[in-house]
This record gives structure tokens, C-alpha cells and sequence, in this order.
């Protein structure tokens, strides 16, 4: 359970943002520690690390620089769920783990334009642009800056792993550990809707942090690795779309 968006809800609704997330995570965890839950894993997010983080991130950046304005209020949330756990470890030797996943996507996403992330939100718009014939979609800021995915039931997948495995306090990066640019990503969707217009990107909206891409190595020393290629994600994605909200 979480309030989550794109850059236009972070931007729109701010207060909601941060309230709802630290509600949720303070009463869970809260909850969980009154009733002896034998283990917790808590669920942040990339953008809890600085704007301009060297790339690859790795866990050990978090609280080094600024965060990035356009999802602050998120992050200050998912930050202080990381502490939470952290000190319920510490005061009380709960085992509360967390886990920072890179962007998600997959079947069930919300592909509401108004609420969603970068990939339903351009699924959602190619395919009604190639089915109204519209010969163009339009895609906010350059195009330019850098994003990882993991398809969701690889993370799913990573979060069994984890239960099963891991007990600490540190925070672990969960992703692929490869990135494409929001235009590549795009020219993808492209492909995969068989759209065949052109991209328009608009310049004077906000592109957001210019790279964000998590350094995966202390989960895949632990032995877990991601297994879905982005093409075969977004055709499932693409294929749940069609058949569930279009």
C-alpha cells in the first residue's frame, strides 16, 4: 500500500504524497512490532537517493546530497520508513529488513494518465494514439534522461529471495542493473503497440533526475539476479492492457 505517481501527481499533490506514505509505513511497522510479526520487509524506492548521485547508486549514498525536487515528498517518506525499520531493529531486535526496487511495470499497472508512471502512461497513450489514427504522441521533456525497470514479478521473485535470506539492517538495492533512456524506452513502446506516427517531446516540461540507475551488486552476491529482458516485460504488459483496460 502506497501513494504513488509520476511527476505530475508529485508535483500536484504534495502533502498527499507525504502524509499517506508515512501514515501507512508508521502503522504497519508500528502494528508489527505490537504483535511479535517475526519479519517485516519494508518497500521503498530509487528516488530515495540524491539527485546527483554517481552512477551506478549504491546503498551506501543514501542521505549524501539533495534529493530530487520533482519526487521529494515521496522520498522523505520512504527514507523514514528505512529508519523505522532500522530502529525497531535496534531499540527492540525486530527483524525488519528494507528493500529499494528500481521502477516497476508490469500486468495491473495503472495506466491512469493522471497518476501513473513512465511506461502504462506511454503504453496507454501510443496505443490510443495508433488506435484513433492520431499521428502523433506526445512525451514530456527530452527524452534524455536515464531509467531503469524490473518487470514486477521479478521483483516478486527478489522479495521471496530476500524473506528467505536476508537479515539486516542495510537497506538492498533491487534491479536489473541496466538502463535505457526515456526515448529509447519510448521508441520500444513504439514497437511493441506497432505504432507507426512519430514522437514529439516537449522540452518545457520538467525531465525529472537525469540518470537513475541502482548499483544491484550486494543482491547479486547474495546470489539473485533479474531474468526478464525490458521487450518481453513490456509485450506482457502490452498484451494485459489490451485485454483489461483499453
Amino acid at each position: 500500500a502506497a501513494t504513488v505517481g509520476g511527476i505530475l501527481a508529485n508535483d500536484s499533490r504534495p502533502a498527499e504524497f507525504i502524509y499517506d506514505n508515512m501514515m501507512i509505513e508508521a502503522n504497519i511497522i508500528h502494528g508489527a512490532h505490537l504483535n511479535d510479526v517475526e519479519k517485516l520487509l519494508f518497500l521503498g524506492s530509487s528516488c530515495i537517493y540524491p539527485r546527483l548521485t554517481p552512477q551506478p547508486m549504491a546503498e551506501d549514498v543514501l542521505l549524501t546530497g539533495a534529493l530530487e525536487p520533482t519526487n521529494q515528498w515521496y522520498a522523505i517518506a520512504k527514507i523514514a520508513g528505512i529508519k523505522l525499520c532500522q530502529a525497531y531493529r535496534r531499540q527492540y531486535g525486530r527483524d525488519f529488513i528494507s528493500a529499494m526496487p528500481t521502477n516497476l511495470y508490469g500486468p495491473e499497472d495503472n495506466f491512469d494518465l493522471q497518476s501513473s508512471h513512465v511506461i502504462p502512461a506511454l503504453v496507454a497513450k501510443t496505443h490510443a494514439a495508433h488506435t484513433s489514427g492520431n499521428y502523433e504522441v506526445e512525451i514530456w521533456g527530452t527524452g534524455s534522461p536515464r531509467r531503469e525497470f524490473l518487470y514486477v514479478d521479478d521483483l516478486a521473485d527478489a522479495l521471496v529471495f530476500l524473506l528467505k535470506t536476508y537479515s539486516g539492517e542495510k537497506h538492498v538495492n533491487v534491479g536489473t542493473g541496466t538502463d535505457v533512456s526515456i526515448k529509447e524506452l519510448a521508441e520500444a513502446i513504439v514497437k511493441t503497440v506497432g505504432y507507426k506516427g512519430r514522437l514529439k517531446f516537449d522540452h518545457s516540461k520538467p525531465d525529472g533526475t537525469p540518470r537513475k540507475l541502482l548499483d544491484v551488486r550486494m543482491l547479486r552476491d547474495m546470489g539473485w539476479t533479474a531474468t526478464t529482458p525490458l521487450e518481453q516485460g513490456l509485450d506482457q504488459a502490452y498484451e494485459w492492457y489490451r485485454e483489461n483496460a483499453a
